[in-house]
């Protein structure tokens, strides 16, 4: 399980959750889950990515809890939640432990925003063909992602390295066992330049290594090979509800191209933002921008606006309405 090593005070310093409980995945597994925020309020579900943990959406949980009710939770093998016993990891893992989040958090037909950054985006896509997810995502965010061709597009190694010898040296860099060992200045300086943008402060980078490092070797090896073959380009169209698209136009890992084209491939687009000079892990680097994104989700579908949500008929009645006018 991962060491907790998250910033203790500021803006990136995890709040307390209104609650705490334990999800059961499909294999057993079982899944951290928080809950912050009023327990009526509209629901907005968060993933986080790979090395990450809850710790990541800090800001997205102070800004947004105050009128909504925010639901994260720790992949497996991340955070609070133990890695698996049944071996090696697999995308219908990630959308078996999400389906579990929502059975455990969110009442029969209860509608949310769901928003993935990066492997959390992925979770969206491996969950999206399933009733489970139909049933409870009212529109989705996907921050920093993408559905295939993820190790042979990253840019993580400099460009002046070309074609395949780029691509195994990338392979190599991801999949690495090697320790990340304590965060020192040269770890940040690393880290940095494979994730965030060359304008991220230093308590941005801090916050982002204190989190990655965390993460067990193990874990990330293990979940890089799923990263490495990935091929998710069907699911794209398997997302029917609203859809929004976020990306940094530097980021590294999952270059903007990606975003670019799930935007393009999406049945529902309803908006591609790309942030500029932003790199990776712009749940940080851009924490306003993506909590904007998500709050104007939830006030468009949920009807936060008004200070209230539709009910699941008005829901259901929204969405043919919308499906309808895409025929047309």
């Amino acid at each position: 399980m991962s060491r907790l090593m998250h910033m203790r005070t500021g803006p990136f310093a995890p709040p307390v959750a209104a609650h705490e409980l334990t999800a059961v995945s499909a294999d057993g597994s079982r899944l951290h889950v928080e809950v912050h925020g009023p327990e009526h309020a509209p629901s907005v579900v968060l993933s986080h990515g790979w090395t990450c943990s809850t710790a990541f959406w800090a800001a997205q949980i102070r800004a947004l809890a105050t009128d909504h009710r925010v639901i994260v939770y720790d992949q497996r093998g991340h955070g609070r939640s133990p890695a698996a016993t049944q071996l090696p990891y697999a995308p219908d893992m990630l959308a078996d432990d999400l389906e579990a989040v929502l059975d455990a958090t969110l009442a029969p037909g209860e509608r949310a925003v769901l928003a993935g950054h990066s492997m959390g985006g992925m979770t969206m896509m491996a969950a999206a063909g399933r009733e489970k997810f139909k049933e409870h995502a009212a529109a989705v965010l996907l921050c920093s992602t993408g559905s295939s061709k993820l190790v042979a597009e990253a840019t993580v190694v400099p460009l002046l390295v070309a074609g395949a010898l780029r691509t195994r040296m990338t392979r190599a860099i991801l999949g690495s066992k090697a320790p990340l060992g304590p965060v020192t200045p040269l770890g940040k300086r690393v880290l940095k330049f494979a994730t965030m943008g060359p304008g991220a402060s230093p308590g941005k980078v801090e916050a982002c290594a204190r989190i990655v490092h965390a993460c067990p070797r193990g874990v990330r090896h293990g979940w890089s090979h799923v990263l490495e073959t990935l091929e998710m380009d069907a699911a794209i169209r398997e997302l029917t509800m609203p859809v929004a698209v976020l990306g940094g136009t530097v980021d590294r890992l999952t270059p903007i191209v990606h975003a670019r084209r799930i935007a393009a491939e999406l049945p529902h687009c309803v908006g591609l933002t790309e942030l500029p000079g932003l790199g990776h892990m712009t749940p940080i680097e851009a924490p306003e921008a993506v909590t904007e994104n998500i709050r104007e989700l939830a006030a468009t579908y949920l009807g936060t606006e008004s200070g209230t949500q539709p009910d699941s008929s008005q829901a259901q009645s929204q969405a043919q309405s919308e499906k309808g006018a895409d025929v047309a």
